[in-house]
């Protein structure tokens, strides 16, 4: 088993829709920055040192060049050391290479020190008519802040705190605005055509629960059936209540539901579902997104015992709309958490976006290019910039240099939000797209001693963060193939990670390694 598995169980349903970026199968079709698409193989150059023995040997048998390898391993400086450290391995460190999801760690770290950790984005409710024992004679708007994790509890709680402010009854519409973004609308599935991924959401000004649903099934024997249930509540869609049992090994148990979700108002299970299965969980992009946030919101506040006489639409605020409340974020410090331990793009989009918003909305992508592009010019003047599509890294597009990433690492090691950051990250064995290390390999000698991002694309895999060697020196590792056997070289990194830590041997044997990771 690879060290990262993206497929990997995680915490109840809002985690199961932070997927990351994997099997892209098709290009861009949304507008960006003028560059050449990944190439089929990295143009060789010069390499700086010679790989360690069994990171070589992994590529030979991943039938890969080591030029589709870019890597740069160096210790942190210490408070009294020199800014600059020699690299104990650099490998073609300055070509200009997709790093896939790793990108979020420019996005993330950029936040923080543009936003601050405490920063939090301000939803705001506001009413357009009188408001009198709990009826509103008007319109009740929804303003949107680009809160990227605005989630089904967090709906729930807003509109028990709307109706704890005095309106429980509106007489007009409830009115969603979403117009902090100013983005234009692309198909849910431009990227891979896979529409019903949820990782493919797009940003909003006002995103609901990423436009996405869980599906659950729960095997009732008994009745002879998988009880079926769904979050969050959608208004006007039909889930059937049940799909019948088989008793067939659980294989491909979402092949075998033949689940059909192209409709907005009607999802349609027309197969079985193995007992062999126990309780299973779907993670699904609605087929209308833009009527995701309407839908939900109208389901909600009916639920919660609301009375509408109008309906939920999208619009803009009128000027004459009185404030009602405020409903701040999470903190910026738990977003970017989000963002990196679960490879989470449309959040990670979400904060690249905010950081246009916040000085000149509406936020655009190219706002939000210029302005991260001018913050690495002020704080890492000596290295390229990176070439950014939508902050990311899911995206054929984007680029940056594992050089270029290193000292990104360096500059958050030893900047004011270091542990912020450093928090942000899967810890190997532990949590995040790393966990599974220690089910992998238990004795792995990377599990609770690396803090690290991964990222996924078709042609693309990498890896990037804070190691800590045998030895009690920290390094920053920078670990990025780009090639269309990419996947095969999961081995070598799993390798490199190990040969970071050992830091006592300057190349270990492959016999030296834990057997059960494969070359």
């Amino acid at each position: 088993m690879p060290l990262f598995d993206p497929l990997q169980p995680v915490r109840p349903w809002f985690w199961a829709l932070s997927l990351l970026a994997l099997g892209a199968l098709a290009p861009v079709a949304t507008a960006a920055p003028p560059t050449k698409p990944l190439r089929s193989a990295p143009k060789p150059t010069a390499p700086n040192a010679t790989l360690p023995a069994p990171v070589a040997l992994a590529l030979a048998q991943a039938h890969m060049p080591t030029n589709a390898l870019s890597v740069m391993i160096a210790p942190l400086p210490t408070d009294a050391g020199p800014a600059h450290t020699k690299p104990r391995l650099r490998h073609h460190a300055q070509d200009s290479v997709n790093p896939a999801s790793v990108m979020k760690l420019i996005t993330t770290y950029a936040g923080l020190s543009l936003l601050g950790p405490d920063f939090t984005w301000r939803n705001r409710v506001y009413v357009d008519g009188t408001v009198d024992n709990g009826v509103l004679q008007g319109h009740l708007i929804v303003r949107g802040s680009g809160d990227p994790k605005l989630v089904l509890e967090r709906v729930q709680a807003l509109i028990e705190q709307i109706q704890a402010a005095g309106v429980r009854e509106v007489r007009g519409d409830i009115v969603l605005d979403s117009s902090v973004f100013d983005i234009q609308a692309r198909e849910p599935g431009s990227f891979d055509d896979e529409a019903l991924r949820p990782y493919n959401a797009a940003p909003d000004g006002l995103l609901v629960n990423f436009k996405s649903l869980i599906y659950s099934f729960t095997p009732d024997p008994q009745a002879g059936v998988a009880r079926i249930a769904y979050e969050p509540p959608l208004a006007g869609l039909s889930v059937p209540a049940s799909v019948p049992l088989s008793t067939g090994p659980c294989n491909d148990w979402r092949t075998s539901l033949r689940g059909q979700f192209a409709s907005p108002t009607q999802v349609v299970f027309a197969g079985n579902f193995s007992v062999q299965c126990g309780a299973k969980t779907w993670p699904v992009a609605y087929a209308a997104p833009a009527q995701f946030a309407s839908r939900v919101f109208q389901a909600m506040w009916l639920a919660a015992g609301g009375r509408l006489a109008g309906s939920v639409r999208e619009g803009p605020t009128p000027a004459g709309a009185r404030l009602l409340l405020e409903a701040p974020s999470l903190p910026l410090s738990d977003i970017v958490a989000d963002i990196n331990k679960f490879s989470n793009n449309v959040m990670a989009q979400q904060l690249f976006l905010s950081l246009s918003s916040q000085s000149s909305p509406p936020a655009r992508f190219e706002s939000s290019r210029q302005r991260l592009l001018q913050w690495w010019q002020a704080h890492l003047p000596d290295q390229v910039p990176p070439v950014l599509e939508n902050g990311s890294g899911l995206s054929r597009h984007e680029r940056s240099s594992a050089a270029a990433l290193t000292r990104l690492l360096q500059l958050a090691a030893n900047g004011p939000h270091a542990q912020v950051f450093q928090n942000s990250l899967s810890v190997a064995g532990v949590d995040g797209t790393v966990a599974r290390l220690k089910d992998r390999n238990p004795q792995a000698a990377a599990i609770g001693q690396a803090w690290l991002k991964t990222g996924t694309l078709r042609d693309v895999i990498s890896l990037a963060g804070y190691v800590q060697g045998d030895s009690g020196q920290r390094y920053t590792l920078v670990a990025i193939v780009n090639h269309p056997n990419a996947n095969a070289a999961r081995p070598a990194l799993d390798h490199l990670l190990e040969w970071t830590v050992h830091d006592r041997m300057s190349d270990p044997r492959p016999d030296r390694l834990p057997a059960t990771i494969k070359p």
